[in-house]
């Protein structure tokens, strides 16, 4: 029961490790890894059950309490109408663009965008979407950027592998003359 607590109280995805140390220092009980995940094993088989709309998902390392699938429409509906805080198309596109090269410096940012980024990289760096993740070698040392804990959080993914491929994205409507040529 500790153990589905902590996860459901949980903001982010929990990891195994973060698990046991809450319970050691709380309950003053030591639990081993294979204990913890015996137990997530039972909270997932518990809400296997099709009439419940909550499951628990590893996400990015970790355990979190999502709802199903099943659900989304209604809750992205939900979404949409509180949503104050969306993310310009400008924002969108640096967040894409540091996703799928990071680590990212803002020039080369720029140089794919072709416009100036410092707001929209402020603007995630708020948002907790990406973080620092260094200094590139190149000369003047700049900052490079990479997706965060929260973005993998935010798309319900364990790595920036689980991405779409580009040519998942592309649509063959946009291409001009036909595929022979």
């Amino acid at each position: 029961m500790h153990i589905e607590a902590l996860i459901f109280s949980s903001e982010q995805s929990l990891r195994v490790e973060e698990i046991a140390y809450c319970l050691q220092a709380a309950l003053e009980i030591d639990v081993s890894a294979s204990q913890i995940n015996e137990s997530i094993t039972a909270i997932q088989k518990k809400y296997s059950d099709h009439n419940l709309a909550l499951e628990l998902v590893k996400v990015n390392s970790g355990y979190q309490f999502l709802t199903k699938k099943a659900f989304h429409p209604v809750i992205n509906l939900l979404q949409a109408q509180r949503s104050k805080k969306k993310l310009s198309q400008a924002a969108l596109e640096t967040l894409a663009i540091i996703a799928y090269k990071q680590p990212a410096t803002k020039t080369d940012i720029e140089q794919i965008r072709g416009v100036n980024c410092d707001y929209s990289i402020q603007k995630l760096l708020e948002k907790e979407l990406i973080v620092i993740a260094g200094k590139s070698e190149a000369v003047g040392k700049p900052i490079l950027y990479g997706t965060s804990n929260l973005f993998m959080d935010y798309f319900g993914i364990n790595s920036v592998e689980e991405l779409p491929h580009i040519k998942e994205l592309t649509h063959t409507t946009n291409s001009i003359g036909d595929a022979a040529e």
